[in-house]
């Protein structure tokens, strides 16, 4: 097949280096790649959300299966008209991708299939938001309905916190239209995990777990970023049989199977954000898409090929193929530039790749080839172009030899103003993490 792969961060590069190991895959395309993701594969000059152009690409080029890495085209229905188009696509249905670009009706879902959850009101009306938040107790959660970047959600730990978040979001708009109804939440305690199951509409698939870090320095300290790193598998207590079986039972299959009483059946990646709270697992939120950071450290894990499981799962076919997960620990440090993830600077040569991908896999998000002005030694040079440049991940027997390896890698690289948080999978320091 001729695969193009929709997207340019860290994410992308990782499905790229995955798929380019199947055997049914004879070439690949990404759109619009990055500095990585052009070593394996033939970069094409659109941006992700620019869906029109895409779908004619795709047409011209004689592509034979599309794969769709982040949510924003999800969202704008890039699948329906890749569909329209007889054209194969992975990803769900703007109708289906509800489950991430609408909290609210996430919510709504959830609730009506007793799917356990945090306690939530929606909100329209600014005036009513702020007269529930005087009567919530403290902490509460505010979150913006629609996708804001990862940057929707606030744990308000005084009133005067939660006040500030609404008037942020629905008279500030600091999230545009994501932000103009609201979910006020109810504060939820425990760890952290991210569950994924690729789904065909109808069946889902043996599940995969990791744990990430949002904040942007140690002891979870710091902004809110798009990701820090993570690890996987979670501690057994985190993660084992009995969970997933609870996982799948209460959460996965009722939300497939309400997904497709509705008329949207979804056919994708499904990523649960899920709280192992004293009174069980409970959802956190959905996303229509594969996580980043996570999937740079679970596809290392994944044993059974890619493509076929993507082709089967767009197909409908997902039931009875075997799909097999390595038992070895993977962990994956991002490697951001200066400043993030607030203003940064771009342009900055890096160097140490060639080095650090001896003993680790360096997957790219924000770099670019430089211009022949740049270039080192007869080869193109990389620059930084993004806030969270690389990820640097490790496979190893046990989650502290796969730590060492990654954080070898890690100190190979180099930029001006580079840094990186030094406790990702340090399990002692962060033991236990609050609803972030």
């Amino acid at each position: 097949m001729k695969v193009l792969v929709i997207g340019g961060g860290s994410r992308e590069h990782a499905i790229v280096w995955k798929l380019s190991q199947s055997a049914l895959v004879d070439e690949i395309l990404v759109a619009p790649g990055n500095a990585g993701a052009h070593a394996l594969a033939r970069s094409v000059p659109i941006a992700a959300e620019e869906v029109d152009a895409l779908l004619t690409f795709a047409q011209q080029n004689a592509v034979d299966f599309t794969v769709v890495g982040p949510e924003a085209p999800l969202a704008m229905g890039i699948s329906d008209k890749f569909i329209k188009a007889d054209m194969p696509i992975f990803g769900p249905t703007q109708a289906a991708a509800r489950i991430e670009s609408s909290k609210a009706f996430a919510k709504r879902l959830m609730l009506a299939n007793g799917v356990p959850t945090a306690a939530s009101k929606a909100f329209t009306d600014y005036d009513e938001a702020r007269a529930y938040v005087q009567t919530c107790s403290i902490p509460i959660v505010i979150k913006a309905d629609g996708l804001a970047a990862g940057k929707g959600v606030t744990v308000a730990h005084t009133r005067a916190d939660a006040l500030d978040a609404l008037r942020a979001s629905m008279l500030d708009r600091q999230f545009g239209d994501a932000g103009e109804c609201v979910l006020i939440e109810e504060y939820m305690e425990g760890k952290e995990v991210s569950v994924f199951a690729f789904v065909d509409g109808a069946h889902v698939s043996p599940m995969v777990a990791a744990c990430d870090y949002k904040r942007a320095y140690d002891g979870d300290t710091g902004p809110n970023t798009g990701g820090m790193g993570s690890y996987s598998p979670p501690a057994p207590q985190h993660w084992n049989a009995a969970i997933e079986a609870q996982v799948r039972a209460r959460i996965m299959q009722p939300v497939a199977d309400a997904l497709a009483a509705i008329g949207s059946p979804y056919k994708g990646a499904l990523y649960l954000g899920m709280m192992l709270t004293h009174d069980g697992p409970k959802v956190v939120e959905f996303n229509c898409r594969l996580g980043d950071p996570e999937t740079q450290v679970i596809l290392p894990r994944l044993k059974t090929d890619l493509a076929r499981i993507m082709l089967a799962t767009a197909r409908g076919e997902l039931d009875g193929l075997p799909i097999h997960w390595d038992e070895r620990a993977c962990v994956g440090v991002v490697i951001a530039s200066g400043g993030y993830p607030g203003a940064y600077t771009t342009g900055r040569p890096i160097s140490g790749i060639p080095e650090a991908s001896a003993d680790a896999m360096v997957f790219h998000a924000g770099t670019k080839l430089a211009a022949d002005a740049h270039a080192q030694a007869g080869a193109p040079a990389i620059l930084t172009d993004g806030g969270r440049a690389l990820t640097v991940a490790a496979l190893a027997d046990t989650l502290e030899d796969a730590r060492a390896a990654a954080y070898a890698g890690a100190r190979r690289i180099h930029f001006d103003g580079a840094f990186y948080r030094t406790d990702i999978a340090a399990l002692q320091k962060c033991p236990y993490k609050a609803y972030l």
